[in-house]
């Protein structure tokens, strides 16, 4: 076959021709579509199985935390109970402590009688225009 006769068939089969090679391009766009689908579709099936891992994870970290912070808060509250019901429990007494140290040679210097209670309420008295000033001198103070 020579040039001519190839020229020749082309003229008389051109239509064939052109649909021939149409087929043939979009056949091969067809299968560079499918292949680039099937590529983003792994790649996202890939991105989701590593976003799930990643949120496992933080699930995993935040009940561990969750976890240790349930540990430290019994342990500290069973510390606060302990040391709690280690103290003495702190019973103010003043009229007996009063009497009682009164009763020893420190506390008869240290404690005021009767007469100095009044005097410290006249001069509180003087000192400041308080009532209750002169509602206590006006009050009796038991003696001893």
């Amino acid at each position: 076959m020579s040039w001519a006769t190839l020229l020749a068939v082309a003229r008389r089969h051109w239509p064939l021709a052109i649909a021939t090679l149409s087929a043939a391009f979009f056949a091969g766009l067809l299968l560079v579509t499918r292949a680039e689908r099937d590529a983003a579709r792994q790649a996202l099936a890939i991105e989701q199985a590593e976003r799930k891992s990643d949120h496992d994870r933080a699930d995993h970290r935040r009940a561990e935390q969750e976890r240790g912070f349930a540990e430290r808060q019994a342990r500290s509250t069973s510390t606060f109970a302990t040391q709690l019901a280690a103290r003495e429990p702190i019973i103010v007494r003043s009229t007996n402590t009063v009497r009682e140290y009164a009763q020893t040679d420190a506390g008869r210097a240290g404690c005021l009688d009767a007469d100095g209670v009044r005097r410290f309420a006249e001069d509180r008295a003087a000192l400041f225009d308080d009532p209750r000033a002169a509602a206590s001198r006006a009050d009796p103070v038991p003696a001893r």
